[in-house]
């Protein structure tokens, strides 16, 4: 019988048949596949032809459609639907897909022939696309180890593979200490939780067979009941789980798989000549160099901590009025910052809720993409991963751009957070493709579905990464879509954030779930008025993190992560009741893998840009100016990684931005 992954997919838009495949056909089809792309990169190096931009960067361009197909399938149900079969497997494909690239890079002949190609790019009258594509390729040798020698060279790959296992053991850790911890809540527990929270309590107690309603650590579970609960106790224990996760010793314990997946980096950084992990990975950002992170995120912490500080006093005495002595915790903040709000903003979550439905949030973010550059978006009935899964056909001009799946819902065997990734990229080379892209999110299940404000800015951001994908216009894989400068990448997710607040969106399609009302003018302005309540906290917790993941990667890896940690909160005088937004056993933007290694900065980066570009649509006369939407997809979202983050930036607006517009978008300017 063949294997489904290794087939020609004869299905719409050749989306894989995810109802014909077994967890059994995973294996066996790796080994076949990674053999088909081994037999391609041995006939590259070894052509006996002299080297050229055909031959060499081009036939490296081309795909091993049995390896895509393979990879494509298997990372996005690893992560969106695991089960004990694919996290077995997941550990054995790590060192397996991670030994078998460094492999590539180390291949002395394959890169003795980039090198070649890249000697004469003065005289091979390239496009610019092209002559791009080839600079990416050389550097990617280059940076990957492809010039050591001997016991450097075997090391390398060591590192890599023993890289690319603690990620996948980290990422696994984090996801059991998840879905194994769960509190059950009595009636009485309910006291004091809106309407929302307790169905989505109850729902959560369906999906872990209890008797009755229960907490998990899905932030949007645990988020709504540390708002609401007037239960300090039950606050404290569902806010020690959730900041317990990765460091309950035992098995899952992440904090021994952190110290060696930092000591690998710092070596890894050394055997290429560079001072730290953190001057290595920035050297191809936009930011450059630690000192240029540091100064940014410094830039706003200063503010940031002068906010919250003040802020904690209020809270502090709205504590102490209710009767409870003391010091305000982490477990109290989010809990009277809500009742704050209502106050100071006559807001509240509850109150605000009925008018995010899931669905009609969905419908608005497809509106802003109809309105902005005219896409359609058409309900496609296809198999998919998952029955919580949607899927739709994209079409500009009744001409086929991509196909989007949206897989929304919080469940036990997905990793959390929200995230975007192709199934099959944009490119033009060797033949065309249009893209599959998915988008993943964790929102608490319920009839109706129904989000808080930070949801919808989650689904909006997620799919102005999948725009990115979608719109991408360019020739070689390598550099389509999001395959850009990482502290770029979050620009066009967090720019599409702002649209979720244009007042003729939510005018439109913030509709009351059980009235269809429209949400009241009043309500509206309350919302807007709101949109920088707390962000002191917000943008504490945030840079806290990110400052630590910076100190991390800058000099000699700690041997103790959890004391690091405290020195760099102390030394920037943490705000007692505020906690890191990712605490180090479960920062997996910065364990799982290297992708935000020393780089978790990049959403305060690119949020620096966001800000200034949606003030490029104000100033040009509103959210949907036409001439403003055709040059952010001219310039930015069509381009993918074919031209310089700066450059693409700066085509754009015309000048690159400084902090002032983010620290006003925050609320945090100075008066």
């Amino acid at each position: 019988m063949t294997n489904p992954l290794l087939s020609q997919w004869d299905t719409a838009f050749e989306i894989a048949p995810f109802d014909q495949i077994q967890d059994t056909d995973f294996a066996p089809a790796l080994d076949q596949a990674l053999a088909q792309h081994q037999a391609q990169i041995a006939e590259i190096a070894g052509n006996s032809e002299p080297a050229t931009f055909d031959n060499v960067i081009e036939a490296l361009e081309t795909p091993c459609p049995a390896l895509e197909q393979v990879l494509s399938v298997f990372y996005t149900v690893a992560g969106a639907d695991s089960n004990p079969e694919r996290e077995a497997l997941q550990r054995d494909f790590s060192p397996k897909l991670a030994a078998h690239f460094s492999a590539i890079t180390a291949n002395k002949a394959l890169y003795g022939r980039v090198k070649q190609v890249w000697e004469q790019r003065d005289s091979l009258d390239l496009s610019d696309e092209q002559a791009r594509v080839l600079m990416l390729t050389h550097r990617g040798f280059v940076r990957g180890g492809a010039a050591l020698e001997g016991e450097a060279d075997q090391r390398m790959q060591e590192i890599k593979g023993r890289l690319a296992s603690l990620g996948t053991e980290f990422t696994q850790n984090l996801l059991a200490d998840e879905r194994d911890w769960h509190m059950e809540l009595g009636e009485e527990d309910l006291e004091g939780l809106p309407e929302f929270a307790i169905a989505t309590a109850r729902a959560a107690g369906v999906e872990k067979g209890a008797d009755g309603p229960v907490v998990t650590l899905s932030r949007s579970i645990i988020t709504p009941f540390l708002q609401f609960s007037p239960r300090r106790d039950l606050r404290q224990k569902a806010f020690a789980a959730w900041t317990a996760r990765g460091a309950n010793s035992g098995e899952t314990d992440n904090r021994g798989i952190a110290a060696e997946i930092l000591a690998l980096r710092a070596e890894r950084a050394a055997l290429l000549g560079y001072d730290s992990f953190a001057q290595y990975k920035l050297e191809t950002e936009m930011a450059k160099t630690p000192a240029a992170v540091r100064d940014l995120l410094m830039d706003v912490w200063e503010p940031a901590k002068a906010r919250a500080d003040a802020d904690a006093e209020v809270l502090e005495q709205m504590m102490q009025a209710d009767g409870i002595n003391g010091d305000l915790q982490p477990w109290d903040w989010r809990y009277y910052a809500e009742k704050r709000r209502k106050v100071e903003h006559d807001l509240d979550e509850a109150e605000l809720k009925p008018y995010l439905q899931l669905d009609r949030m969905i419908e608005a973010s497809f509106s802003c993409a109809n309105r902005l550059f005219g896409l359609e978006f058409a309900p496609l009935d296809v198999p998919l991963y998952h029955e919580d899964c949607r899927a739709w056909e994209v079409t500009r001009n009744g001409k086929h751009l991509a196909v989007f799946i949206g897989d929304y819902f919080a469940r036990g065997s997905k990793r959390s957070g929200a995230w975007c990734s192709a199934m099959r990229a944009q490119a033009g080379f060797p033949q065309a493709q249009r893209p599959i892209v998915i988008n993943v999110c964790n929102f608490a299940k319920a009839t109706p579905a129904l989000l808080s404000w930070d949801d919808a800015r989650t689904l909006f951001h997620e799919f102005g990464h999948a725009l990115h994908q979608m719109l991408s216009n360019v020739s070689y894989e390598s550099i389509s879509g999001t395959s850009v400068a990482r502290d770029f990448v979050e620009l066009p997710s967090q720019l599409y954030e702002h649209w979720l607040e244009a007042p003729e969106v939510l005018s439109e399609f913030a509709t009351h779930a059980e009235t269809g009302v429209v949400m009241p003018p009043e309500l509206l302005q309350k919302v807007l008025g709101a949109s920088t309540f707390d962000m002191g906290f917000q943008t504490a917790e945030y840079v806290a993190s990110a400052l630590v993941d910076l100190a991390f990667h800058e000099g000699a890896a700690p041997e103790d992560v959890m004391a690091k940690q405290a020195e760099v909160l102390a030394e920037i005088d943490m705000p007692a009741a505020i906690t890191m937004r990712h605490a180090t056993p479960q920062f997996a933007h910065v364990f799982s893998g290297d992708g935000y290694a020393s780089g978790y900065y990049s959403y305060m980066w690119s949020e620096v840009m966001d800000a200034d570009a949606f003030a490029a649509f104000e100033e040009a006369g509103g959210a949907f100016d036409s001439e403003r939407a055709e040059a952010l997809e001219k310039h930015i979202l069509s381009t993918g990684g074919s031209v310089d983050a700066a450059e693409l930036y700066k085509a754009f607006r015309g000048r690159l931005p400084g902090v002032e517009a983010l620290l006003k978008g925050r609320g945090l300017a100075a008066e």
